[in-house]
């Protein structure tokens, strides 16, 4: 479960989110819309505490997953981020073989067995739904798949670690439709073992995949509710204009 009570976030002076308090449960789809800057994927971030990359920000609120604060004092980020995988906007397959591509968060975190990293490695891509493409080419350069297949064998490099949440920003956005379903497709299968946040800016797929979706405008969140609720009947009206089209 994830949860955030009065979240403030800063980029040096800029206040980049104001006042958010939300909460997903476990083995949901949570989607997050709105306009470009409005804070979606900032939020996004803070889960796996990516946006301490960055100088001069700061965090007031509490983030906590499955009760505990992340950013309490003693937290160690990088046992976080096993918890919490990430799958970014464009594929970003490393220069390595489909193989070396899964095993590297395996590796990187002293696993040494080879029949098991062996075994993670298959079920990893059978959980992103791509092992029956690469079963023989494993040994391949990831760079000779398709951007959608790229995409896919991200997922499950995120997976191989066995998170228990996988953020998505933007998944989708650089694939062609029949690789947007695929990926689409797969969230809904995830969820049965993962709690999953989605930044999207398409509101069609945010529709299809998600339980809840929250709706963010100028660094606040306007609206947050289930899925089919907010788009067939949203409480406030920025979020019906929004939706609508009528801005955006």
């Amino acid at each position: 479960m994830i949860e955030t009570k009065k979240v403030d976030f800063f980029y040096g002076d800029f206040q980049a989110l104001k006042n958010i308090s939300m909460r997903m449960d476990k083995n949901t789809v949570t989607a997050f819309i709105g306009p470009s800057g409005c804070g979606k994927s900032t939020f996004l971030r803070l889960f796996n505490r990516m946006n301490d990359l960055i100088p001069d920000i700061h965090l007031k609120g509490e983030c906590l997953i499955d009760g505990q604060d992340i950013y309490a004092r003693g937290v160690e980020v990088d046992e976080l981020r096993k918890k919490v995988g990430m799958v970014f906007q464009k594929p970003n397959p490393f220069p390595k073989s489909i193989f070396e591509n899964v095993a590297y968060g395996l590796r990187v975190n002293g696993m040494r067995d080879k029949n098991f990293i062996e075994q993670r490695v298959e079920e990893s891509l059978q959980s992103a739904a791509l092992w029956g493409e690469v079963k023989d080419k494993l040994r391949k350069s990831a760079f000779e798949l398709s951007g959608g297949q790229q995409q896919r064998l991200c997922i499950a490099r995120a997976l191989a670690i066995s998170p228990s949440i996988v953020l998505m920003d933007e998944p989708a956005s650089a694939l062609d439709p029949i690789s947007t379903a695929k990926i689409e497709e797969l969230i809904h299968d995830l969820k049965k073992h993962y709690t999953i946040v989605i930044v999207t800016h398409n509101m069609q797929q945010a529709a299809r995949v998600s339980d809840k979706t929250g709706f963010f405008m100028l660094g606040e969140l306007i609206e947050f509710s289930d899925t089919k609720k907010m788009f067939i009947n949203p409480e406030k009206e920025q979020t019906q204009n929004y939706i609508t089209g009528r801005f955006g």
